[in-house]
């Protein structure tokens, strides 16, 4: 029996590794599950296919599992609203440099320009859905004849994951996908993991970096490691190790990079830019030379930064110039973890120290907790000591939007094996739901979603979702009843007359119990029994939920809310009083 288009794209997504597909169904997407349950139950090897409730979630999902495993992650999603709905999900892939295939039906090629039903082939006056998805996608076309699949499939495939990875988009008319191919198809093999490195292009710019990095960790200022996300996402956090240890370097991280290199290791210094803490730039200010390693330093890192960068050498290794500069500046843009490893053989082997320095905290900013006679409720860092308490080693933590992200980069540490996701590509509300889901499936450990009521309102009913599939998702909704932040910018900066981001009470930990009777949820009255429901729910096969109520009048350790107030974070060095009411883990 010959394979049909859809069997073969079966076929090639597992000899990547792919193991989950996440999407939502629909006519033109149908063939598709068809092809993935006959798998199952042949001799093809099997996939889960996974229905979201929305295709947003269904595309952080995707986000997320490739996170968390190092693959591909795939969506599909039929034609139409379900198509359109990937976008914001996509665009974050890109923005965050994730590599995601959408599978995107669409109406028969015979009915293009002929007035179908969500066609989107652009003939005729139609939407043209290879324009709007190619603006945002690394790799994007229409597949009109069959046989085309054999070579564009994985051609998107390596494009998703290549140099410079984001998503990439294949849109399948219905027709297509049904067709069949010759049985030799599905002789296809997997492209290589990284690809090969040309030593001989740029051997002036490494031999100028390896000049800095030698002359940095000899100076008296010595060398301070900027570390970026791209480090987990090319799986090179025990190369930036080394780098720290042979240069006898200070790490700093930026904030959607938490978990690239461990919190309570004693040259840890914080996290940098605007939800960062203040220690990262007195050390940076001291150093004498300044490395990025998997970041571009935008403005979310980088801020406040920059003057102190300027004046001093700058070696960034990423895939992409540097947003920042310094005097002189070298960018080594190869794949990170081949051009870490070549540094490191090419460095002068070092003396080590007799001891590595004494762990001290990062500095955290100030706490602003009143705004005036109305501040209720329990603080948002009394929760996160909770959660940092109750918080598995392995578990993943994925933090949304918001106060919430505002709070947990700054206070609550990374678990010592598992992922710290901030999605400040796009930084859109509700991630969280969908990516965790997709993190807890593709590696079965235990995942927290931090969230706000905001971002709950938005997609928290993925929650369903991670009920259908028994996922182990702990889902921590902290509800202030607000859009707290944007509450915040209109008290600090349009004086306080008014807001259009403060809601009436709601009773999410309560209203999910009893929407779905079989979850574990509760709606915690205080921090301690919001730190006993996620201890128990550790203890869980599957998902769980907890909501608590909190502050809206509380002010984030966010930096320019801060300034607004009139607090300037401390700039001198480690301050005599750090925080110890956080601890760093709990075994």
């Amino acid at each position: 029996m010959k394979p049909r288009v859809v069997d073969f794209i079966v076929h090639v997504l597992r000899a990547y590794g792919v193991e989950h597909v996440f999407g939502v169904g629909g006519a033109n997407i149908e063939d598709l599950y068809d092809a993935m349950f006959r798998a199952q139950h042949g001799d093809g090897g099997a996939i889960r296919a996974i229905v979201a409730k929305h295709e947003l979630s269904a595309a952080t999902m995707a986000d997320g599992y490739s996170r968390a495993t190092n693959r591909l992650g795939v969506v599909m999603a039929t034609s139409g609203g379900g198509a359109m709905n990937l976008v914001p999900g996509l665009a974050e892939a890109a923005a965050s440099r994730i590599p995601v295939l959408a599978l995107v039906g669409q109406p028969p090629t015979t009915l293009e320009g002929g007035g179908a039903f969500q066609d989107s082939s652009g003939r005729a006056g139609s939407l043209d859905a290879a324009r709007l998805f190619g603006a945002l996608a690394r790799f994007c076309t229409r597949v009109e004849n069959p046989e085309d699949i054999v070579d564009v499939l994985p051609r998107a495939i390596a494009a998703a994951r290549g140099g410079l990875p984001g998503p990439a988009v294949l849109l399948l008319p219905k027709d297509v996908q049904q067709a069949t191919l010759e049985a030799g198809s599905l002789a296809v093999a997997a492209a290589p993991d990284e690809e090969p490195l040309d030593w001989a292009d740029g051997d002036a710019s490494r031999a100028r970096a390896l000049s800095l990095l030698e002359h940095g960790r000899q100076s008296k200022g010595g060398v301070l490691i900027l570390a970026g996300e791209g480090v987990a996402r090319a799986n090179a956090r025990d190369e930036l190790f080394r780098l720290a240890a042979d240069l006898d370097a200070r790490v700093a991280v930026a904030p959607d990079a938490k978990d690239v290199f461990d919190n309570r290791d004693p040259r840890f210094v914080g996290v940098a830019g605007v939800m960062g803490h203040p220690s990262v730039l007195a050390h940076l200010r001291g150093a004498a030379l300044c490395v990025l390693v998997g970041t571009r330093a935008p403005r979310m890192t980088s801020a406040g930064l920059d003057a102190a960068i300027s004046n001093k050498p700058l070696v960034c290794f990423d895939p992409e110039p540097p947003f920042v500069s310094g005097n002189p500046s070298v960018h080594i843009p190869g794949p990170l973890r081949a051009e870490l490893r070549r540094a490191l053989e090419r460095l002068t082997p070092r003396v080590r120290a007799a001891a590595p320095p004494p762990f001290v905290p990062p500095t955290a900013l100030p706490r602003v907790k009143e705004r005036g006679a109305r501040a209720t409720g329990p603080s948002y860092r009394d929760a996160v000591a909770a959660i940092a308490a109750a918080l598995p080693a392995a578990a993943h933590v994925f933090v949304d939007a918001g106060n919430a992200a505002a709070t947990a980069v700054h206070l609550l540490p990374a678990p010592r094996d598992g992922r710290f996701v901030v999605a400040l590509g796009m930084g859109g509300m509700g991630y969280t739901f969908g990516a965790g889901i997709g993190a807890a499936l593709g590696t079965g450990r235990r995942t927290y979603v931090l969230a706000g009521d905001g971002s709950f309102f938005m997609h928290g009913l993925e929650v369903h979702t991670a009920i259908e599939y028994d996922a182990p998702v702990t889902f921590v909704v902290l509800n202030n009843n607000a859009h707290a932040m944007c509450a915040t910018r209109e008290e600090l900066f349009y004086g306080g007359a008014y807001s259009f981001n403060r809601f009436r009470p709601a009773h999410i930990g309560a209203g999910i119990a009893a929407m779905f009777p079989t979850l574990a949820a509760t709606e915690a009255a205080s921090v301690a029994e919001l730190r006993h429901a996620l201890v128990r729910a550790n203890g869980t096969r599957g998902p769980a939920f907890v909501a608590l109520d909190l502050d809206p009048d509380e002010i984030p350790p966010f930096a320019p809310f801060l300034a607004a107030c009139g607090e300037d974070p401390p700039e001198k060095g480690i301050t005599d009083e750090p925080e110890r009411d956080i601890p760093l883990y709990v075994e």
